[in-house]
């Protein structure tokens, strides 16, 4: 018995939360923290549309919130199984759901201030430290194609996706009394080939339905090759105007392989002298850990043991600590550059940091990854004014730009190359974690790619695989 109903990421980008009824085994693929207008998300992430009690397992393909950021709402509600998942995407959630419970605090400080003198009813987290300690006792890691029995014929293999560190493809093998195994593959989110700092996508075979992403089904990314030349081009404009480059970037992945590049301009002595400062607690723990596990990686083990340097710390870098340190920056003079969390803009230090710098004509934000529908992130994308941040409106003037060469996740011609390595036995197709026009343009080419049963799943919609 096998079937499948999507709960998360269906018809959109965030949320990814699909769950899988095999043998009689509950078991759900990724457990994440719906993302958009702060209301909606925060009814949506609070109701959850599965029993946590009922679940026997979860398999989570990576750490990012967008799929791992529910979870200990599971363990507050019941949940008492195992969560598995690879090494480093443990570690990276131990520190990074501990910052979603962080910045949940800060940003319900600011929300109550204002609905109590609204005289409206408090908001209350999400979940709280406790249920991530909780949930950290529940998580298991495992190695990369070792399978994992998950009792009643049913196994598990995860194998590497390289979108972020520890990121991976989820097979299931489901064995019934009668008849053939059947084999799903979820692809979580799939890693544009070539990334600085990791191995490119595993392609696993013999699967006769795949669950795969489509953020970006309907376009290619430029090439990764002139992200140097674009950062040195930025830093060079704030120099000639005594300016800010700020960034917003995603903690885990995206600032690290920005650091990555400007240490190679370092590197080969184009970088003009130029303070770098990362304002984000998550975003030093999370680079401490791509250090710890940089045996996962080339590049950083390649640096490490031939000129004994890590890549990710180099002078004229700061990390920023204390909330004190982070506010002395908006006082800072130009030119700088300041990498801050989070990376769509919804939370975090760079929201203060945004207050000063998008009225600010010589100032450049630059965007360097994806940003879902009804987010700050995309708003300053699509260049609209006044902004609202921290309740209150601002004009932006400021140069918006953005570099999708350093996107994390595959694009059109990535996701169909690895489509064409795995689709060998594959009869059906799901296509999810994309917003419409994505997901359609997934499964036109899926299609035209050979797979005939090819599906855009809508929130709630369960299918029967048998």
């Amino acid at each position: 018995m096998l079937k499948i109903e999507f709960h998360g990421a269906a018809q959109t980008t965030t949320g990814s939360m699909h769950l899988v009824e095999a043998n009689g085994l509950r078991i759900l693929l990724d457990c994440g923290l719906f993302q958009g207008h702060r209301k909606e998300a925060f009814e949506r992430n609070r109701q959850m549309t599965i029993n946590p009690a009922t679940l026997h397992a979860v398999l989570l393909s990576h750490a990012h919130i967008d799929h791992s950021g529910n979870l200990p709402t599971l363990t507050r509600n019941g949940f008492t199984g195992n969560v598995y998942c690879t090494a480093p995407t443990m570690d990276l959630c131990d520190v990074m759901l501990r910052d979603s419970v962080f910045l949940q605090l800060r940003d319900l400080h600011h929300i109550n201030k204002q609905r109590a003198a609204q005289g409206k009813k408090l908001f209350e987290p999400l979940y709280e430290e406790r249920d991530v300690s909780t949930l950290m006792r529940h998580m298991t890691p495992v190695a990369l194609k070792q399978p994992i029995n998950l009792g009643n014929n049913v196994t598990a293999t995860f194998h590497n996706a390289g979108h972020i560190l520890g990121a991976a493809l989820v097979q299931l093998d489901v064995k019934p009394r009668n008849g053939r195994t059947r084999r799903l593959l979820f692809s979580g989110d799939l890693g544009q080939p070539g990334i600085p700092l990791l191995c490119d996508a595993d392609h696993p075979q013999g699967a006769d339905t795949l669950i795969i992403e489509s953020t970006y089904a309907n376009r290619d990314h430029p090439s990764a090759a002139d992200v140097k030349e674009q950062l040195l081009a930025f830093i060079t404009q704030i120099h000639q105007t005594q300016s800010r480059l700020l960034i917003p970037a995603f903690s885990v992945g995206r600032t690290q392989q920005l650091l990555f590049c400007l240490h190679k301009l370092k590197e080969e002595g184009r970088l003009p002298p130029t303070p770098i400062f990362v304002d984000s607690p998550l975003s030093y723990k999370a680079t401490q850990i791509y250090a710890k596990h940089r045996e996962t990686n080339d590049d950083l083990n390649a640096a490490v043991l031939a000129h004994s340097i890590d890549p990710l710390h180099f002078s004229g870098l700061t990390f920023v600590e204390t909330p004190d340190q982070s506010k002395a920056l908006n006082d800072l003079k130009g030119p700088h550059i300041i990498i801050a969390a989070s990376g769509m803009c919804e939370g975090g230090r760079v929201l203060h940091h945004l207050q000063r710098t998008v009225g600010d004509r010589s100032g450049i934000i630059l965007i360097t990854g994806f940003q879902a529908e009804n987010t700050l992130g995309r708003r300053i994308v699509e260049k609209a004014s006044p902004l609202k941040i921290l309740g209150d409106e601002f004009r932006l003037r400021a140069q918006v730009h953005a570099i999708n060469a350093l996107s994390a996740h595959a694009d059109r011609t990535a996701l169909m190359s690895w489509l064409d390595h795995v689709k060998g036995n594959l009869s059906r197709v799901f296509a999810v974690h994309g917003e419409p026009e994505n997901v359609d343009a997934l499964c036109g080419l899926a299609q035209a790619h050979g797979i005939r049963n090819v599906t855009a799943p809508a929130p709630g919609q369960k299918f029967d695989l048998d």
